[in-house]
């Protein structure tokens, strides 16, 4: 694949003596390894990785890395793979592993569930940006998972083309940061005043810091929003609406008090239409809305198609949901060069895949 490359195996940071050891795999395939060193046998073997489903294939590095850096004798494996971002089809051959199996049987556990892992995190931040495109996708799930698999996981939401990420873990992998927003924490150690806790971070923070800030604290997303904007001038690059789906914003309860929480709960679509215009009306229209909270494939489009007049959206959990949606599945389907393969699972020959160095 002419301008593709594949990442240092370093920048993962594995923890090599205890992959190696088997501590990660499955009991069984460190059993069979054992077996077969004890009994002297090491069959020359074509092991076959695929995925059952369409996918944005990710965490194909960090696989490689576990083959490189843990194996006893990597000069022994030949590896063909595709790369990070491939589409894949379903039942496609993604990698193939050749050489002793007594050099890799233990490592199956641990690649595929890199595998599994990484492309689901891709594939639903795919699924999101094209919904989204070509508007913003700020990646925020780190607070619904394991601080350990943020890395990888950044990097998966990075080929897939989210815009940000929001942790420097979640952007180490290419050398960024993460960034964020005035956090309801923040507004709440100033007594609960979005626009001091909005200027303090301004005062404190250096210029290209981003300033974006969350207008929900008092339910009052227009209000909240043109008072900030009216502070922080031209500082301001953003604001978030985060309104909790319990929730209706004053903005959208009538004189009455009488509000619709199914039309109305929530980041809603006038919500957005509101604080936009109660921005421009104040003289703020360079001022981006950004919105969250509850923010799915199927919500976005449905405000992509309502022209909602929103600058990015910021997606959490959803884009680690669909377990088992991504499963990898690996099988010997030759050994010694003669085709040997559990039925149902033959040699499934794929030319996209290339040599790994």
């Amino acid at each position: 694949m002419p301008g593709k490359t594949r990442l240092d195996p370093m920048i993962f940071n594995l923890p090599v003596e205890q992959i190696a050891a088997g501590y990660y795999s499955d009991k069984y395939f460190v059993r069979a390894r054992d077996v077969l060193l004890a009994d002297n046998h090491a069959p020359n073997v074509v092991m076959q990785v695929f995925c059952r489903t369409p996918a944005f294939l990710a965490g194909m590095d960090e696989a490689i890395a576990i083959l490189k850096l843990c194996s006893p004798d990597w000069d022994l494996l030949r590896v063909h793979a595709l790369y990070d971002g491939d589409s894949i089809d379903p039942w496609e051959t993604v990698m193939t592993i050749e050489g002793p199996y007594p050099l890799f049987a233990h490592l199956e556990t641990l690649y595929l569930g890199v595998l599994s892992r990484r492309t689901r995190v891709a594939t639903n931040t795919r699924r999101v940006v094209n919904a989204a495109s070509p508007k913003e996708v700020m990646f925020f799930p780190a607070r619904h998972d394991l601080w350990s698999v943020q890395a990888g996981d950044g990097y998966a939401a990075h080929i897939a083309g989210a815009t940000s990420v929001s942790t420097d873990a979640q952007a180490s992998v290419w050398g960024d940061n993460g960034v964020g927003t005035v956090p309801h924490a923040l507004i709440a150690a100033y007594g609960g005043d979005t626009v001091l806790a909005t200027r303090k971070l301004a005062e404190h923070m250096p210029d290209e810091v981003r300033l974006v800030t969350l207008v929900d604290f008092d339910n009052d997303c227009v209000d909240t929003s043109v008072s900030v904007a009216g502070e922080l001038g031209d500082r301001l690059y953003g604001v978030r609406l985060d309104t909790s789906a319990t929730l209706v914003d004053k903005s959208l309860i009538d004189d009455k008090g009488n509000f619709d929480l199914e039309l109305h709960g929530g980041v809603c679509q006038q919500l957005v239409f509101n604080v936009r215009r109660g921005l421009d009306v104040a003289g703020f229209p360079n001022v981006k809305i950004i919105v969250s909270g509850g923010m799915t494939v199927a919500k976005i489009a449905r405000f992509e198609a309502e022209r909602v007049p929103c600058d990015g959206y910021g997606v959490g959990s959803s884009l680690l949901s669909g377990q088992g949606d991504f499963d990898f599945t690996a099988d010997i389907v030759m050994v010694n060069g003669v085709e040997c393969a559990k039925i149902g699972r033959e040699f499934s020959p794929n030319e996209s895949l290339q040599l790994v160095d």
